[in-house]
């Protein structure tokens, strides 16, 4: 969800220091990451999976204060969305039995968060973008009540000086074109993020990794294809987020000035490159000035919190992006990786997760690193193939040039996984269990996207009207979900 603040409104002089303290911070940052004064004795990672929240007629439920009360466990949290919640996953490690464990939980927490918000007439719905949302969805009171909110929806709107243009065209001829007055659509995007702790010194390479493997994974995992009725993207949660949140004019946009939801322009050699990058050209949305002086703090050893540094670097939505966080008094950083999707099931989730994890540790780890042979356009060019035709994309990889994602996924990146999570401890059964998830995707070409798609043409075959196909294509979609049988496994409605 991010800190919470304590105004939605700021002066001129509270903007000038708060730009002066996030310079200050960087300073100190600078000189910590000398010092090399980071906690690191094992890695750890960590998840977050945002939920939507349905009634039985499952259409979008406004409901997720009482929800959250009736779940009582302090792992679910409020979202921007009054139909949204989110689950936060403790840290854990990849070793032995550890990714089984967690599916244990996460089932057993979502089971139960369904049994209890159910009692109440509320399904929970995991996925990048519910169906069922429609641009009635957010007229009234759409927005949680939380100051943060509330702020950030009037610093965006306060920037960009008018309504907000949501342009959307898929690749099948649909298209999407409305304006809004608020950032209410962001609030349609759900999806999984995944953490990493990270030793300093190995934190670029991880990064330049990650943002290599951004476009397998979208092309992987997608599973956003609707949005108020049309087939767009099929994963329109990177386009929609990326729209809903632009702080830029027109005007601005065509000069070259940089989205706050950016994939990024260039590779990078230390975690400060990104830090740096935010104080240098991004102007702050939420100018909220700490009473700590960090250089004082450093100066005495002690661990300086870097409160404006945290809060600034939380409104630049990179999709990988860099995080100096502060556990039990100990200085630590992590990589959040924030391309994917929710769903569509806890085995599918944890399948892509065991994914990105297993890549990840061996392309950051090899000896003549990927990014090294491709330009850092290309990897922007794939994560958008990616996001916008699914399973179906053709991506580029250096040495073997442009072809279909399975195949790329199949043929060089999934053993590159196996090789990763071999390198992590983990239980090869465990491996090859959610790895396998991974191939048969690959293999039936059927992925979440895919899926909602052809459930929707199937009812509307039948004679249903497009607002009926997705309602039903929600209902199976859900009987499915709890089941957990991965998605490409799923049988047609």
């Amino acid at each position: 969800m991010g800190r919470d603040i304590e105004s939605r409104t700021y002066t001129r002089e509270q903007r000038q220091r708060y730009r002066e303290k996030v310079q200050q911070c960087l300073d100190v940052f600078e000189r910590m990451l000398a010092a090399h004064s980071f906690e690191f004795d094992e890695p750890l990672t960590g998840m977050e999976i945002e939920l939507n929240l349905v009634g039985a007629d499952y259409l979008p439920k406004m409901d997720n204060s009482e929800v959250l009360a009736a779940i009582a466990d302090p792992e679910y949290q409020t979202e921007l969305g009054r139909f949204n919640i989110e689950f936060n996953v403790p840290p854990g490690r990849l070793a032995g039995d550890s990714l089984r464990v967690l599916e244990d939980t996460l089932r057993a927490s979502m089971n139960e968060a369904e049994r209890r918000s159910s009692a109440m007439g509320t399904h929970i719905i995991m996925t990048g973008i519910l169906p069922t949302v429609m641009a009635e969805t957010f007229q009234g009171e759409w927005m949680s009540e939380n100051v943060r909110y509330a702020a950030i929806n009037d610093a965006v709107l306060a920037a960009r000086g008018e309504d907000i243009h949501i342009d959307i065209e898929g690749p099948t001829g649909e298209a999407l074109a409305t304006y809004v007055d608020s950032v209410a659509p962001e609030s349609a995007c759900t999806s999984m993020q995944l953490h990493l702790q990270v030793r300093p010194e190995e934190f670029a390479d991880h990064w330049n990794a990650a943002q290599v493997l951004a476009g397998p994974q979208l092309a992987l995992a997608a599973n956003s294809p609707f949005l108020m009725g049309s087939r767009l993207w099929a994963e329109t949660r990177i386009v929609l987020f990326t729209q809903a949140t632009d702080t830029r004019p027109i005007e601005y946009a065509n000069q070259g000035v940089r989205p706050r939801v950016w994939f990024g322009e260039r590779w990078i050699t230390s975690i400060f490159d990104l830090f740096e990058e935010n104080a240098r050209w991004f102007p702050a949305l939420l100018p909220e000035i700490d009473d700590e002086n960090p250089r004082e703090v450093l100066d005495a050893g002690g661990v300086p919190q870097l409160a404006e540094m945290r809060l600034h670097n939380g409104t630049i939505y990179r999709w990988n992006r860099p995080i100096y966080d502060v556990s039990d008094g100990m200085p630590h950083l992590r990589l959040e990786n924030r391309v994917l999707p929710a769903g569509p099931t806890v085995v599918d989730t944890l399948a892509n997760a065991a994914f990105y994890y297993g890549t990840l540790r061996t392309l950051a780890h090899e000896d003549r690193p990927v990014w090294t042979r491709m330009a850092f356009a290309t990897a922007n060019a794939n994560f958008l193939e990616g996001s916008r035709q699914g399973i179906d994309a053709d991506l580029f990889w250096p040495g073997v040039g442009e072809l279909p994602a399975s195949e790329l996924i199949l043929r060089h990146l999934l053993p590159l996984a196996h090789e990763g999570l071999d390198a992590w401890g983990t239980d090869p059964d465990i491996r090859d269990r959610l790895l396998g998830v991974v191939e048969a995707r690959c293999k039936t070409g059927l992925n979440g996207a895919e899926w909602q798609t052809k459930a929707v043409r199937a009812f509307e075959a039948a004679g249903c009207s497009r607002a009926e196909a997705l309602r039903r294509m929600v209902e199976g979609y859900a009987e499915r979900m709890h089941a957990n049988v991965p998605v490409h496994a799923w049988e047609m409605p």
